[in-house]
C-alpha cells in the first residue's frame, strides 16, 4: 500500500515519517528507520521501508529534527543526543498505533544513524531487532583517520559554531562534502560522488551541516556498547567501504551476544543503490522475518 504521511512530536517540534503498513490485518511487528550524516528519508530510506512492507513489517521512515521535512530550528543542526530522542519518539509513535503490535519493534540505521541504533538498543532491552547497515560506530577512529591539514580548521569553525550557538547567532556551517583534505564533514575518495548518487528529485538535503558537531564525533563510539546489546543484531559491512571502515564494524558483531555479520564486496554507498542494495536488503528481511515474524509464533 502506498505509504501514510505522519508527525510524531520530539523535543517540542514535529518530524516527519511515512508509515509503511503491509497488507492484510496487523497488528504488524515494526522497523523504525532514520538516514546517516546530514541526510533525508527522501536519499533512499524509502526503497527499505517498501521492502519491509512488502514482507509483512510495518516500516515507519522519518527525518531527524532539523533535517528534510522535520521541523527544527536551526536548519542542517546534527545532533547526536537530539537523533537519539527523536529514535526514542519514533518508537513510542509506533507503539501507540493500533496497527503495530508493540512488542516487536526493531530499529534500522545506517552510516552515522547506523552508530545511533546500536547505542540505543544497549540501552533499551525491550526493542527485539536491530539492523545496522555501514556504521560508524568508533568516532575516534573516524578523527585519526583523516587528514591532519584539516584538523585544526575543522576544529576552529566547530569552536566558532559553539560559540555563535552560545551567543543566539545563526550557526556556522561547513559542507557536507569535500575531496579528501577539504574542509568538510565527509571527505573519502568516495563520498563526494557516491553521497550525490542517493539524493533523488525533490529531496531537500543540503550540503551544509552546523560545524559544532565536528567537536563530538571523537568521543561517540558506539563500538564501546556492543557487549550490552541484548537483543538479535545484524551488522551490514562493505569490505571497500573507506568512510566508515569495516574492521570496527565487525568487531560490534563479534562482541554482542547475538550478533549476526553480512560482508559485502561493494564501498560505503553501492549498498543503497543496484546488486548491492539487492543483496543487502534481502540479507535484512530475512534477517529481520526471522526474528520481528517467525520468532513470535
Amino acid at each position: 500500500m502506498p505509504p501514510e504521511d505522519v508527525t510524531f512530536a520530539s523535543g517540542g517540534v514535529r518530524c516527519a515519517a511515512w508509515l509503511h503498513l503491509p497488507e492484510g490485518d496487523g497488528p504488524w511487528p515494526c522497523v523504525v528507520l532514520a538516514h546517516g550524516f546530514a541526510a533525508t528519508r527522501r536519499e533512499r530510506l524509502g526503497a527499505y521501508a517498501e521492502r519491509f512492507a512488502a514482507a509483512g513489517l510495518a516500516a515507519l521512515a522519518f527525518d531527524f529534527r532539523h533535517f528534510g521535512d522535520s521541523e527544527g530550528q536551526p536548519r542542517q543542526l546534527l545532533s547526536i543526543g537530539r537523533q537519539h530522542e527523536d529514535y526514542v519518539a519514533a518508537i513510542a509513535y509506533a507503539r501507540a498505533r493500533p496497527e503495530v503490535d508493540a512488542a516487536r519493534i526493531a530499529l534500522w540505521g545506517t552510516s552515522f544513524s547506523g552508530g545511533h541504533v546500536l547505542h540505543l538498543a544497549a540501552r533499551d532491552p525491550s526493542l527485539a531487532a536491530v539492523v545496522a547497515q555501514t556504521p560508524m560506530v568508533d568516532g575516534r577512529l573516524q578523527v585519526q583517520r583523516g587528514p591532519r591539514s584539516a584538523f585544526v580548521p575543522i576544529t576552529v569553525r566547530g569552536i566558532r559554531d559553539q560559540v555563535a550557538a552560545l551567543r543566539g547567532r545563526p550557526p556556522v556551517t561547513m559542507p557536507v562534502l569535500g575531496r579528501p583534505g577539504d574542509v568538510a564533514a565527509l571527505t573519502s575518495e568516495s563520498s563526494d560522488a557516491g553521497y550525490r548518487r542517493i539524493v533523488e528529485p525533490g529531496s531537500r538535503w543540503r550540503d551544509d551541516v552546523a560545524a559544532r558537531l565536528m567537536l563530538e564525533v571523537g568521543r561517540y563510539r558506539p563500538v564501546a556498547d556492543a557487549h550490552r546489546i541484548a537483543c538479535p543484531l545484524l551488522v551490514c559491512v562493505a569490505d571497500r567501504d573507506d568512510l566508515t571502515p569495516p574492521e570496527p564494524a565487525v568487531r560490534v558483531a563479534e562482541r554482542a551476544p547475538r550478533g549476526e555479520l553480512r560482508r559485502f564486496d561493494a564501498d560505503h554507498w553501492d549498498v543503497y543503490l543496484g546488486d548491492t542494495f539487492e543483496s543487502a536488503v534481502e540479507a535484512q528481511v530475512e534477517f529481520l522475518t526471522r526474528h520481528l515474524r517467525e520468532g513470535a509464533r
